[in-house]
């Protein structure tokens, strides 16, 4: 089978783990990471302009590395081929492995930025707005703006979770991820990732449970349940 796998640069290194074991022929094609940034109608201009180039080629699915991140995938619609979506709201469900593992992290673990290789060397460390130190935000907004600011965003935040996928080459992402947290005065903890949700999207089989098949004519829609993502007919 050949694949056109269509996916944010976050995921690199796993993705390209698994399609160098794949039994398939995937063509890549990674998004800037920035993307996310740019709002959900900016986001799904610029996938649905790569489905359809896709869909001049040669492939029998068009594969998406995205969750559903603030709706930016919902109403991408699959072309001459079906396309293939994570039921996932962001990348986070693909790096833990699955859907009930985030929930229940995210739920005994209130308050926690998660950070990975791909988030830390394809781009910012934090989210940009994160990442403004006291000056960028004093030249912005002025002193005092920039005091109540500053505890506004960070103020939800309490620690760094560092996602280890086993495909880092050396501790440096991990010792990066531990300077943030310390930074910051937040607790820091390192936990295992898992691959099989990216080793499926490679791969296949794309169990409905997990994932969606959205037939050719269809488009992606939010569900608003445990499945996350629909198909309908536009």
């Amino acid at each position: 089978m050949r694949l056109k796998l269509i996916a944010c640069e976050v995921f690199f290194r796993e993705i390209c783990a698994e399609v160098a074991r794949s039994i398939h022929q995937v063509d890549l094609l990674f998004l800037l990471k920035g993307l996310h940034d740019q709002g959900p109608a900016a986001m799904r201009k610029r996938l649905q302009q790569a489905i359809e180039e896709a869909s001049a080629g040669p492939y029998e699915a068009v594969v998406l590395g995205y969750g559903l991140c603030g709706n930016g995938i919902a109403g991408l619609e699959a072309r001459a081929c079906p396309l293939i979506v994570p039921r996932a709201h962001d990348c986070i469900t693909l790096f833990l492995g699955s859907r009930e593992r985030y929930q229940n992290y995210f739920e005994n673990h209130p308050g926690v930025y998660f950070l990975t290789s791909g988030w830390i060397e394809r781009g910012r460390n934090l989210e940009p707005q994160l990442s403004l130190n006291h000056a960028d935000l004093v030249a912005r907004y002025g002193e005092e703006n920039a005091r109540y600011l500053q505890q506004e965003l960070t103020r939800h935040y309490r620690q760094i979770t560092f996602i280890q996928m086993g495909v880092e080459p050396d501790q440096r992402f991990e010792e990066q991820a531990q300077r943030e947290a310390a930074g910051r005065g937040w607790a820091f903890e390192k936990v295992e990732g898992d691959l099989t949700l990216i080793r499926q999207l490679v791969n296949g089989p794309w169990d409905d449970s997990k994932f969606l098949t959205v037939p050719p004519g269809w488009r992606v829609a939010a569900s608003h349940d445990d499945g996350v993502v629909r198909a309908e007919k536009p």
